[in-house]
């Protein structure tokens, strides 16, 4: 208004709900010029049409109800006008004493003579009450066609304005996600008095009658983020405990992102029917009805913590239970702290050095603590033998990760999941390697920063900040964060994860999302999934709400939706350029043999890249297939077989440490390049 240049202006970003009173209550805008007038005529023919040629009252409607109840011996029709209706909407209760009737038929005189007819159907095209989708209460046509039709109110049918319509007499009794038989009823009934009205022709009316009920497949409170608004408010209540909301205008600012959200919903839609279709097919139901699988959904900015998307449930009308805070037993999405508490020796030491090529013997095996014995199997009961640590964390083998977990210790496994923000009821025993103690999925997301995040842990947030009636700020969100891992050890173990999504467990998700990654699977009683890209960091979780066994691996559970939700997420800007992990400086890349961990030969007849944190990284030559030394190159620098970086007698007899000259050389390089991932 001054005529001054301004560099930024800040726009009020898109409002989600109101907090206010104890209902929820969502209501579209809409002006009568945008109201189509199939419903206009379906609405005054089920509930007042006489309506543009009263005052407000219909004398004949009044005698008609009253001979109607009289005959029935009770109250069976209404005689209100729109404008009586309206009038008690706005002011009035549903009290049916004479005192209340009087006041309303003051009221609607007054709406008469001061409104014109287009304004007192447009008013009460905005405020009449149609029902509930999850907490919130719908109010107007506008907000009820896109909750129970999922269209725009510009967009409906004659047969979609009748359902409309017939809705207005009893919201509950006619809901099409509920009762779409009565929906159709009612429907039918209301085109029968358009056709009465001449408002439709016969052959309308024909078509009209014939067509189904379909309430839209859009999961539209999940869309809207009730879980999350909960969240947000129980927050607030927390912090602001002698802040009355119920009459000051707040304004809560927060982290979620409504596209993504969309985005969750219609990837737990589409996955969750294929979990349905599968359990369907599970022996143990065959001949009977079996229980609902639940759901949950949290993904977040792993630079920031901020959650971006969150779903707590399928459908939080029938069950508002927040599953993204309900503490479950995550399998085998906590073996990669494991597997970091391993790769974390060669920075912290230990006993072992260990390395994604040291081997381990996956075989049938007892592990004994505190005199009582754990025998734990893999999947399948199939065990792979002599087997590298990469390939171990791939194909997500149990025997083998515990004797990881035992071979660094299980209190530095523990040490490593507090690291990692996991501080409930942890204990060092042989079953924490194989995720046997519960965590939320809000913590495993949490937890998995550290390897999005080179190193550092970042507490998720979802509430930015809260501003008063008058802008005053109340609360400002200060990111919480940790450094709790070497950047190299959490690089490491991303191409590990990687490794999990190129050939292990994770593989099918490639099917669906092809963008660089990492991630893992999970089967407890449950299916997880816990996956990241540069931008983004998803966790799901797919189980039974009584924490019987769903029989579903998370590969076929849980990770279809994490892989549907992330390739959605490709479509918008801040998320679709996903770039390939680089290697901070100080990390080695050497082509190895699997089968014996070390440097390949030209004879090797299978190889593959092996990340190392420099020093660390093997010396010599394959001893199964002879030759020269391989070639390893450090980030920044190269050495030949000529002139090997450090002496060890490898990874499978536990070897020895690079000389400390060569290891602090290395950490010296400063401007690496990034290694190539596998």
């Amino acid at each position: 208004q001054d005529n001054t240049a301004r560099k930024e202006y800040r726009l009020e970003p898109q409002l989600i709900t109101s907090l206010s009173g104890p209902n929820r209550e969502k209501r579209r805008m809409v002006k009568f010029a945008d109201i189509p007038r199939v419903l206009v005529d379906a609405v005054t023919s089920a509930e007042d049409k006489h309506f543009f040629r009263h005052a407000g009252f219909d004398p004949s409607r009044i005698v008609k109800a009253a001979y109607v109840d009289l005959k029935q011996g009770r109250k069976e029709q209404g005689a209100s006008t729109l404008s009586q209706q309206l009038a008690r909407m706005l002011w009035l209760d549903q009290d049916k004493r004479w005192k209340r009737k009087l006041a309303e038929m003051m009221i609607t005189l007054e709406l008469e003579q001061r409104l014109s007819k287009e304004q007192i159907f447009e008013d009460y095209a905005n405020d009449i009450y149609l029902g509930s989708r999850g907490s919130f209460r719908i109010h107007g046509f506008g907000e009820a066609s896109e909750a129970f039709l999922g269209k725009d109110l510009s967009q409906i049918t004659l047969p979609e304005a009748a359902e409309l319509a017939g809705m207005i007499q009893n919201p509950a009794h006619y809901d099409p996600y509920r009762h779409p038989d009565r929906v159709k009823e009612r429907r039918n009934l209301v085109l029968s008095m358009m056709r009465s009205n001449s408002y439709v022709s016969d052959r309308d009316y024909a078509l009209a009658v014939d067509a189904p009920v379909v309430a839209p497949k859009g999961a539209a409170q999940s869309q809207e983020a009730p879980y999350f608004v909960d969240m947000v408010n129980d927050a607030v209540q927390a912090k602001f405990l002698d802040a009355d909301f119920q009459n000051n205008a707040f304004r809560l600012y927060t982290t979620l992102d409504m596209r993504l959200q969309k985005a969750a919903a219609e990837a737990i839609r589409l996955g969750m029917q294929s979990v349905d279709d599968q359990i369907k097919r599970q022996r143990r139901f065959r001949g009977q009805t079996p229980p609902e699988p639940q759901v949950a959904l949290v993904a977040l900015d792993p630079h920031t913590g901020e959650v971006k998307a969150l779903a707590g449930g399928r459908n939080y009308g029938v069950s508002q239970l927040n599953h993204v805070l309900a503490k479950r037993q995550p399998g085998s999405i906590f073996k990669p702290f494991v597997y970091a508490a391993a790769m974390d020796t060669a920075v912290e030491g230990g006993t072992r050095l260990i390395t994604p090529s040291t081997m381990v013997d996956d075989e049938p095996t007892t592990f004994w603590f505190d005199g009582k014995p754990y025998e734990p199997s893999n999947f399948g009961h199939e065990f792979h033998g002599h087997i590298a640590l990469r390939e171990a964390l791939a194909h997500s083998l149990n025997v083998a990760t515990v004797k990881v977990a035992e071979m660094v210790g299980f209190d530095a496994v523990v040490e490593m999941a507090n690291r990692a923000g996991m501080n409930y009821r942890i204990h060092p025993t042989p079953a924490v390697a194989l995720g046997a103690y519960e965590i939320t999925p809000l913590e495993a997301a949490g937890a998995y920063t550290m390897f999005a995040n080179q190193g550092v842990y970042v507490k998720p947030s979802f509430l930015n900040m809260v501003r008063s009636d008058k802008g005053q700020v109340l609360y400002k969100n200060v990111m919480e964060q940790k450094a709790v891992l070497d950047p190299r050890v959490a690089y490491v173990m991303t191409n590990l994860l990687e490794e999990v999504l190129r050939s292990g467990t994770g593989a099918g998700v490639r099917s669906r999302f092809t963008a660089p990654a990492a991630g893992k699977t999970g089967t407890s009683r449950d299916g997880w999934f816990a996956g990241y890209t540069s931008e983004l960091l998803c966790v799901v979780w797919v189980g039974f709400d009584d924490n019987s066994d769903l029989a579903l691996e998370g590969a076929k559970s849980a990770a279809p939706i994490w892989a549907e939700f992330m390739k959605r997420a490709l479509d918008f800007r801040e998320y679709r350029d996903a770039k390939p992990f680089g290697a901070p400086a100080g990390v080695v890349s050497v082509e190895i043999d699997p089968q014996s961990g070390m440097p390949a030969t030209p004879a090797c007849p299978k190889t593959h890249t092996e990340v190392y944190i420099a020093g660390t990284e093997p010396v010599g030559t394959c001893p199964l297939h002879g030759g020269r030394t391989g070639v390893t190159n450090v980030a920044g620098w190269e050495t030949g077989g000529g002139n090997p970086v450090a002496s060890a007698d490898g990874p499978a007899g536990g070897g020895s440490r690079a000389p400390a000259a060569v290891a602090r050389r290395v950490a010296r390089q400063t401007s690496a390049e990034a290694a190539q991932p596998a």
